[in-house]
């Protein structure tokens, strides 16, 4: 459910955001508010359809989400709660990248840490102290969210360059193009990992618990360099669209080429760390399964020999992403995960057992690396040429 929601958020709020670092660029800040107010105001009432429709439907939901009959009351009750708190979850998620979009990081930044820390302290109190279990669990977190909401609304409109304000709402068919433009590759990326998450379980499974556990392990290891990067993109994406909005495209290009050298250089020393230490990592998650132990330590090493190729793929997403590129990006967003990783993981173990599960994800990271290359030097390709016409021009 968590997931539907960030979906629905970050398809709104990148759709919106990308919009809006291109009007500021183009000194367009009227049409900048206008969808700042509409990406905001429409996200929070499909969360309103959501909670609505969810509360209906709550035990199909609950089943199609992959509920048993054992686990169907505590995810019934888990839901029902977060559920309330959709419409100003997928607004803050919004806010928060339009923010970042606008240029104003540091108070995105200050917004999520808040609702986190926050999270933090009142699960336990809702879980332990008042003994509520998976309910004070999910009341913990829509609290926290609601303040991380609040702080990020008082963040845009008392420091942030385009405050939100219902006299500026001007739904359209015009306004929600240009949101499925920017958005729909974030909706492709949120939607498609939870399938290969699944794909990835089912096809482990063969193997038994070991290989499900040590996969996880892979993953957990995996995602600490995926959020570097993806936060190192983030700070891109405001320089790239602004700049691109201003049809300064020099600065773009010398902004994407600086980003994928330094990505690439810190993920070659990360990769390097995780494969000279990789025994090391594994045990901080298991010190007693030999089983888990081995296939974790092989497939975290071979993770690491295609981390240093995360960094173009990365950039490329977002480049292409910003300048709103919306088939290529949606293409790049939807490769790693799922139009590659989703047919290897399901058929090379057919062929290749275990050791197909444990080098399906570096095989889709070297063919999306591959298709990442020409895509995204398409956009590079498309700049030079608009700088050299604008030269003649001039």
């Amino acid at each position: 459910m968590m997931a539907i929601i960030q979906a629905i958020g970050f398809f709104f709020g990148h759709g919106s955001g990308n919009y809006i670092s291109i009007k500021l660029g183009a000194k367009d800040t009227l049409e900048a508010s206008k969808m700042a107010a509409t990406g905001f105001l429409s996200a929070m009432i499909v969360g309103f359809i959501i909670l609505i429709f969810g509360i209906i439907f709550i035990n199909p939901l609950a089943h199609i989400l992959g509920s048993t009959n054992t686990i169907l009351p505590y995810s019934k009750t888990y839901m029902k709660y977060i559920l309330i708190g959709a419409p100003y979850m997928t607004a803050s998620i919004v806010l928060n990248n339009q923010l970042r979009l606008q240029g104003n990081a540091l108070f995105a930044m200050i917004g999520l840490i808040s609702g986190a820390i926050i999270n933090i302290i009142l699960d336990p109190i809702f879980i332990f102290y008042f003994d509520m279990g998976i309910k004070g669990a999910a009341i913990g977190t829509i609290i926290s969210q609601f303040i991380s909401f609040c702080v990020l609304l008082i963040g845009s409109n008392v420091w942030g360059t385009l405050p939100i304000r219902l006299k500026d709402f001007s739904p359209s068919l015009k306004k929600y193009k240009a949101i499925i433009v920017g958005g729909l590759p974030s909706l492709c990326r949120q939607s498609i990992s939870s399938f290969s998450t699944a794909f990835l379980n089912t096809s482990a499974s063969f193997f038994g618990d070991a290989a499900i556990a040590a996969m996880s392990i892979v993953n957990r290891v995996s995602m600490f360099a995926n959020s570097a990067i993806i936060g190192f993109g983030q700070g891109f994406q405001p320089v790239c669209g602004f700049n691109y909005g201003a049809k300064k495209y020099d600065r773009v290009i010398k902004a994407f080429y600086f980003c994928v050298k330094v990505s690439t250089i810190v993920l070659i020393i990360f990769a390097f760390i995780i494969f000279i230490n990789s025994h090391y990592i594994v045990n901080l998650f298991n010190k007693e399964d030999e089983a888990l132990f081995s296939v974790a330590n092989r497939a975290l090493r071979y993770q690491a020999l295609t981390l240093p190729l995360w960094g173009l793929i990365t950039l490329s997403s977002m480049i292409l992403q910003t300048t709103r590129k919306t088939i290529r990006a949606s293409i790049l967003a939807l490769a790693k995960q799922g139009i590659f990783f989703i047919p290897i993981v399901y058929i090379l173990p057919k062929f290749l057992g275990l050791f197909g599960i444990e080098i399906a994800q570096p095989l889709a990271d070297l063919f999306t690396f591959i298709i990442s290359i020409p895509l995204g030097y398409s956009i590079i390709r498309e700049m030079k040429i608009e700088l050299k016409n604008n030269t003649k021009v001039t």
